[in-house]
């Protein structure tokens, strides 16, 4: 690797370790093993550094989810338990990386500020929703939903997993939501 890719890996270890407010161009030559020097010559600034590392380490994370779930689902499974185990595996990546989606929620404070963040958030909601959608067979609509769900999912989890909803009881929840809406 040569030193800018090595500052872009110190910087995504440094946002899932610290956040994006805590890491400083220090922490992130340090974890490269750079010199502050090569932030300026590659990146001009901490920042831009810290959004390219960002949106590198949130693209890796929904390819990864992506074939997670594309492989973790039995195609003969019905709706409830394709939809129980697609949530079962967005859980288990928040279990795994809650480094990286905290960093995400930090993001949505961050946007409000800085306009490349903003942009980048809102074409990465439009292509989740969009994704989340596709996997669970439902259009744009639904996709928004399911996005939602992620969202309050992930916070629960991230706050207090011993009273976090699992894959089947998102689902049983789901069901019956749909069955009081049809009444």
């Amino acid at each position: 690797m040569g030193n800018r890719e090595d500052l872009l890996d110190g910087a995504k270890r440094c946002l899932i370790e610290k956040g994006y407010a805590r890491t400083t161009a220090r922490d992130i030559a340090a974890a490269a093993g750079t010199s502050l020097a090569a932030i300026g010559y590659h990146f001009k600034t901490t920042e831009a550094l810290l959004n390219a590392a960002l949106f590198d380490a949130l693209e890796e994370w929904g390819n990864e989810l992506g074939r997670a779930l594309a492989e973790g689902v039995d195609p003969r499974a019905t709706p409830a338990e394709r939809f129980a185990a697609i949530w079962g595996q967005v859980i288990e990546s928040i279990v795994v990386r809650p480094g990286l989606w905290t960093a995400q929620f930090e993001l949505v404070t961050l946007a409000q500020n800085l306009p490349e963040l903003r942009e980048f958030a809102g074409a990465a909601q439009l292509r989740g929703r969009t994704e989340l959608a596709r996997l669970f067979g439902a259009d744009d609509e639904a996709g928004a939903l399911y996005q939602a769900l992620l969202a309050g999912v992930a916070i629960q989890w991230l706050i207090a997993p011993d009273h976090a909803p699992s894959g089947p009881d998102l689902a049983r929840a789901v069901t019956a939501a749909a069955a009081a809406l049809s009444r």
